[in-house]
């Protein structure tokens, strides 16, 4: 059976500089097909999409709400031409009603132990329009390695430099952040995987940098010690979400090879300034992930905000604007406020105002946004501060003789393998 996987385009951040990832979830979702599917993969964001072949059946994979426009239209063209289509992933259980209008099935939750059932019903004809596993989820013992062999990989670089492979260690997230629909998607129970299959994944990635994609590590700090005490054999230089703030994790976490975490700044508090300096002392580069429009963010203290992310030397960061998503406690307060100016899913990009903010206009927080890049990157732009950041993994992996030489690094300078 010919099965084509298809993952749409999505708009990166504007002022963001342009490189894409390998995605996550359609390669842990290929991983769990039945062996007699042969899969074909293309993701539009660096590949071409034909839409004239004809495949057997169609599988539409989506992260984002920004993608799920894109999606449909794929999937209606197909369906059009009398081709099924399967629709999933993270943007699909957010917008289920509206996929389902789209699909002639949807998958909503974890795909492992499932889609055996799900193409026997595709094979005799008898697909149900939505596969509900939403609170069902499957022991964790049966996530096995993400099957990275349907990605075209030498697409995935930035300026000739290997990227990082995503891969991750666990489901579920204890926390309830405000903007976030990480516990509607995964619970609110944490989920860890064992060890010994978390391990022997990162162990058969073919890539020494690596993300480690869950919402946090900061979970249970018993676990974190012992993932990272496991880790620590491997010599892979990893990014992660935050990680616990606790002396012990973070020389774990260092000695594992934490190589830099996105750590989110919503304040200018001493707490703040103080687990940043505590990454930077253990050798952990940090790059501040920054929520603009928050209900108590004025204009005053946007900007003293950004003046703050200076002081503290930030190695990156990455500015959104707050983005009322489904299934978030911002969302339901907001369109039950009547405050949501824009229900286009194209829209829900997080550099683009959805909402009236309370204290500032919409108008004025989008230039505030653009404000928020020019001026963190005034006197060292985005380029040059992606090279220092990789120029530190580069001294690390020399040092533990791990260094694979690749294509070229930021300045042009070749070192390497893989032409």
């Amino acid at each position: 059976m010919k099965f084509k996987l298809i993952y749409p385009k999505w708009k990166k951040l504007e002022r963001q500089t342009e490189f894409y990832l390998p995605p996550h979830g359609p390669v842990v979702f290929a991983a769990t097909l039945p062996p007699y599917v042969e899969v074909e993969f293309v993701d539009e964001n660096v590949q071409n999409l034909e839409l004239d072949d004809a495949p057997d059946f169609v599988g539409i994979s989506m992260m984002l709400t920004a993608q799920v426009r894109r999606g449909w239209q794929i999937a209606d063209h197909y369906r059009s031409r009398g081709i099924k289509v399967l629709c999933g992933g993270i943007a699909v259980m957010l917008h289920a009603e509206e996929a389902m209008a789209h699909a002639d099935a949807v998958f909503l939750g974890e795909a492992e132990g499932r889609m055996e059932a799900v193409f026997e019903d595709f094979k005799n004809n008898r697909l149900r329009p939505c596969y509900d596993y939403m609170t069902d989820y499957p022991t964790v013992e049966l996530i096995g390695p993400a099957r990275r062999s349907i990605l075209q990989r030498d697409l995935y670089n930035y300026r000739g430099v290997q990227m990082v492979d995503l891969v991750h260690a666990s489901r579920g997230c204890r926390f309830n952040c405000y903007p976030c629909c990480v516990n509607f998607l995964g619970g609110r129970q944490f989920r860890p995987r064992p060890y010994d299959k978390v391990i022997a994944e990162m162990a058969g990635i073919d890539n020494n940098r690596l993300f480690i994609v869950d919402n946090s590590l900061a979970q249970s700090k018993q676990w974190e010690l012992g993932l990272f005490r496991e880790m620590a054999g491997l010599k892979k230089k990893w990014c992660c979400h935050p990680i616990e703030e606790d002396d012990e994790v973070l020389e774990a976490a260092a000695k594992a090879g934490a190589w830099y975490v996105y750590q989110a700044v919503f304040d200018t508090s001493d707490h703040i300034r103080n687990r940043i300096k505590r990454y930077h002392d253990y050798g952990i580069a940090v790059e501040g992930t920054i929520l603009l429009g928050l209900d108590n963010h004025t204009e005053d203290s946007i900007k003293r905000l950004i003046d703050f992310l200076l002081e503290v030397e930030l190695d990156m960061a990455e500015f959104t604007v707050l983005t009322p998503f489904p299934h978030t406690q911002a969302f339901d307060d907001m369109h039950g406020q009547g405050r949501i100016t824009s229900y286009d899913w194209n829209d829900y990009t997080c550099d683009r105002v959805v909402f009236q903010p309370r204290h500032i206009k919409a108008e004025r927080l989008q230039e505030l946004y653009y404000y928020a890049w020019d001026m963190f990157y005034r006197d060292e732009p985005q380029n040059y501060k992606m090279f220092k950041l990789m120029q530190k993994v580069v001294v690390r992996e020399k040092a533990d003789n791990t260094f694979v030489p690749r294509r070229r690094d930021l300045s042009g300078k070749v070192f390497g393998r893989n032409e």
